[in-house]
């Protein structure tokens, strides 16, 4: 072929793999930025960018939609008896007009109704949470209920499998259900050691075959523990070293997790069960009312000064951001200030719109970042963001004393969130997620008093010290922006 020829048959593949790409990403809904951005990749990587599409790009697979949605609630009816026996009123930060239009958005489809009679604690280092974890999984009679992105197979994965092994040889029923992409390197043998001892473990639904069935992008991000349907943990931290500050690349491990005690953690049993029940192969896996499961709570554990806290979870599986919602809704009550921490700061517009509207109110908007990445364009992405958001009066700080791994926001004296989601696209739309929604003056002043903590180990990024990066860095973080909606 001539040089002439040549050029013809790039310009009829290169027209090809356009129209391709065009129909690839503007077949099925997604956000517009979503759809840029896969755009992009096709348009520069013809050949690697639909690989990576065929496992990242495409929706949740509808067999698994259907197994999820089809999952029915088998306690949600006792928690409503416990919110019954519950006071009235416990903190004035519940029960004001302002607080109702949340509570009211949040629990919109029944499922997340306020509860009243719960004690919580807080936790923001590794060696505090796993100590009192394991004391409550040592004292278990009935039930040990497991929910983790990340389970790894190092000194602390050992040491948490070993208690587990333990308490299934004792009778106790131990259920564990982890994401087997967030768990890479704990192999199916390895976790075959509790199902040898009676325990018995399941991979999440969207775990399962997910090379064969070319979807990678759904994943179980929740970190929820239940034992014997009374106490409850969830928040940030997984099951790893890493956690506990022991890997050389993050140093001390920030972050932030919660015990609860009260009928909130039968909303968190509420979504275990549905959880396992949706990614249950066999009948004979499915779990059944139980009364050990969901007890009854004694009138004389309600207290006066327990708190107020609704459990939220969302997913893939609804058909709008939900939780990302919730949490505008959330901040759009501050008068006084929002205080968040985040690991990832890669917003959507509505998320970034919400952010204006404050800073615009006069509003003391803070966000605290992680100071050092652990995975590079999404860290670039964050940067971005972080510095954009500068611009526009949000005040950006960088956690110097290790990695930054919370989830929290804190809505003026009354309101506070921490759980699992992170600011960010694949939180907001692709991730299954729980946060606590916390309604107390106590709790927030706590959350409140170590976030100003915090800060003392942090850096204020202004505009001027953003805009003495080098060139080279705005350019790689414009570029990871520009993926961004599909990091």
């Amino acid at each position: 072929m001539t040089a002439f020829s040549w050029i013809d048959v790039w310009h009829i593949i290169f027209f090809a793999n356009a129209i391709l790409a065009l129909w690839t990403v503007f077949h099925r809904k997604r956000s517009v930025a979503t759809s840029w951005a896969w755009l992009i990749v096709l348009l520069i990587f013809p050949i690697g960018g639909f690989i990576a599409y065929g496992f990242l790009g495409r929706g949740i697979s509808q067999e698994n939609l259907f197994a999820i949605n089809r999952q029915k609630h088998i306690g949600l009816s006792n928690v409503q008896k416990m919110i019954t026996k519950a006071p009235a009123k416990i903190d004035r930060a519940d029960s004001s007009p302002s607080a109702k239009i949340l509570i009211k958005y949040l629990d919109k489809d029944g499922e997340s109704p306020i509860t009243k009679n719960n004690k919580l604690k807080l936790y923001t280092d590794g060696h505090d949470k796993f100590r009192d974890l394991f004391k409550d999984i040592k004292a278990a009679k009935s039930s040990i209920n497991v929910e983790y992105y990340t389970i790894y197979n190092d000194q602390i994965g050992n040491d948490f499998l070993h208690l587990l092994i333990q308490k299934a040889k004792e009778g106790v029923q131990v259920r564990v259900l982890y994401d087997a992409w967030g768990s890479f390197g704990a192999s199916k043998a390895w976790f075959n050691q509790l199902t040898e001892a009676g325990g018995d473990v399941l991979q999440f639904i969207t775990s399962r075959n997910m090379i064969s069935r070319n979807r990678m992008n759904y994943h179980l991000h929740r970190k929820i523990v239940v034992i014997d349907g009374v106490t409850a943990w969830t928040g940030g931290f997984n099951v790893g070293d890493q956690y506990l500050g022991r890997k050389k690349k993050f140093g001390y491990w920030r972050d932030t997790h919660l015990r609860l005690v009260g009928s909130a953690s039968l909303l968190l049993q509420e979504r275990f069960v549905m959880d396992w029940n949706a990614s249950a192969a066999r009948e004979a896996e499915l779990i059944s009312f139980d009364e050990k499961l969901f007890p009854d709570l004694d009138e004389q554990d309600i207290d006066e000064d327990d708190m107020a806290v609704q459990v939220v979870s969302d997913g893939p599986d609804n058909d709008e951001p939900y939780m990302r919602n919730g949490l505008v809704r959330l901040m759009m009550l501050a008068r006084k200030r929002v205080w968040i921490q985040t690991p990832y700061l890669i917003p959507d517009e509505a998320m970034v719109a919400a952010w204006q509207i404050l800073t615009a109110s006069g509003v003391d908007l803070r966000i605290m970042i992680p100071c050092m990445p652990d995975h590079p364009f999404i860290y670039r992405a964050t940067q971005w963001y972080a510095r954009q958001l500068s611009k526009i009066g949000v005040k950006i700080y960088t956690y110097n004393n290790g990695f930054l791994h919370a989830k929290t926001i804190i809505v003026d004296d009354k309101y506070a969130t921490v759980g699992s989601v992170n600011q960010d696209y694949r939180s907001y739309d692709l991730n299954f997620e729980d946060n606590v929604f916390v309604y107390d003056r106590g709790f927030n002043k706590e959350m409140a008093d170590q976030f100003e903590k915090d800060l003392e180990a942090c850096t204020h990024m202004t505009p001027e010290m953003f805009d003495q990066q080098s060139h080279f860095m705005h350019a790689l973080q414009s570029f990871s922006r520009l993926l961004s909606p599909i990091l």
